[in-house]
């Protein structure tokens, strides 16, 4: 492996280990943090919306200047300093109306790290080889790590202590932010003009292709259905009587296992493909909600959560692959953007509203309803594995109008 491979993949791997060092703090405990500030269900499921809505403007937007534009190092240390500077207002913040704005400001900066970081991943996997799923895997493992400490931290200090960990571990994002090399910054003024041609139009012709269309609603209803173990998964299993240290190994084992799923994702996505991939990881949630619907015990809850290395792991890896092999370059931040708006904007951001009132209604029976979004996105996965060939979904400006099949779709092996 050569020098400038291995040096990319581990200042990747540090910025996903930082990355989610927050993500495995503010997942599982910021709702436990905003109970603990005295909010009823209805604000936690919408401060925890508010972000999941912003992106939907804010995470294509940013995108798609950074494939015009370039500037991906620039744009991605300039957004992790502005989460730092909202979680302090978050912990400054005085009553719902406070902490809402300080979400939604969060929301304008975080929501668009995350698909600038894959776009240079995906960009790695392009150009060097990069081996996606071992360099994600760093960021599985900070989680564990985060969710277990975090969780025992919080059973000797209370949930007043969820904040300030949240700061610890974005300042660490910003340092991971600095250490990215320069030459990650995509289209500058050295770049061949075919590449920098991209216009408003092109990217909504992306957005408007079929294919790509169908991916988003299959990738939509998969992601969408882990919203209500997001939102309330903990307070449920609080509920339970599970302690905050039991709390911690749960979410740690699903991430265990998510990790054992990338360690292999090469050989996982040679045998069963893309599309198989994604629709194997849509019968997974639907067996996992339908069986959590019934407040199973603890031990088999442990189980039931080793099936998130599927439900949530395969369907991320299934997408990334796809955006890889049918989106050109020139348009892969703002393919990250809209997956982002779409996926973890406009439908998670529905169905997490939606679980606030569902699960002051059904308490742990409302993942009877996660399980039919899930198996509405297995057949969506079903139809996109019926129509897609591989290839591109719209053309690439380096190619010759017309160079591949018509409507993108290039004769490839099919996945």
């Amino acid at each position: 492996m050569d020098q400038p491979r291995l040096s990319l993949a581990w200042r990747l791997g540090f910025l996903y280990a930082a990355l989610f060092l927050v993500v495995g703090v503010y997942l599982p405990y910021l709702p436990l943090w905003l109970k603990w500030r005295h909010l009823d269900a209805d604000q936690i499921a919408i401060l925890l919306a508010a972000p999941l809505f912003v992106r939907i403007l804010f995470s294509p937007a940013i995108s798609f200047a950074a494939d015009r534009i370039g500037g991906r190092r620039t744009i991605l240390i300039a957004l992790a300093w502005g989460s730092l500077v909202s979680f302090v207002l978050l912990w400054l913040g005085d009553g719902f109306w406070q902490m809402l704005f300080a979400a939604i400001l969060l929301a304008a900066n975080w929501t668009t790290i995350m698909p600038l970081i894959e776009t240079v991943a995906v960009s790695g996997i392009r150009t060097s080889g990069l081996d996606y799923g071992r360099v994600r895997a760093w960021g599985s493992l900070s989680f564990i790590v985060a969710s277990l400490g975090a969780g025992f931290v919080i059973q000797v200090a209370g949930a007043g202590a969820v904040l300030p960990l949240l700061l610890g571990a974005t300042a660490l994002m910003v340092v991971g932010a600095y250490l990215l090399p320069r030459d990650i910054e995509g289209r500058g003024p050295a770049a061949p003009a075919a590449l920098r041609r991209l216009k408003l139009k092109d990217a909504f012709a992306l957005a408007s292709a079929p294919l790509f269309l169908l991916f988003l609603l299959a990738a939509s209803m998969i992601q969408a259905s882990h919203s209500l173990l997001y939102a309330f998964g903990s307070v449920h299993w609080r509920a339970q009587g599970f302690s905050g240290g039991t709390i911690g190994a749960l979410w740690s084992i699903g991430v265990i296992a998510e990790i054992a799923l990338f360690a292999v994702s090469g050989r996982l996505i040679a045998f069963a493909g893309t599309t198989r991939l994604m629709m194997l990881a849509g019968l997974a949630a639907v067996v996992r909600w339908g069986l959590l619907a019934i407040d199973p015990p603890l031990w088999a809850t442990g189980l039931l959560q080793a099936l998130h290395g599927l439900s949530f792991g395969a369907t991320h890896l299934a997408a990334i692959h796809f955006l890889t092999h049918a989106v050109p370059e020139d348009r892969a931040a703002t393919a990250q953007g809209l997956y982002a708006a779409v996926v973890a904007g406009i439908v998670m951001g529905s169905v997490t509203v939606a679980c606030g009132p569902l699960y002051t209604r059904l308490g742990g029976e409302a993942y009877g309803v996660m399980a039919l979004i899930a198996l509405f996105g297995s057949v969506a996965a079903f139809l996109l594995h019926r129509h897609w060939r591989g290839g591109l979904v719209v053309e690439a400006f380096s190619e010759p109008l017309g160079a591949g099949a018509e409507g993108g779709k290039l004769p490839v092996s099919r996945d």
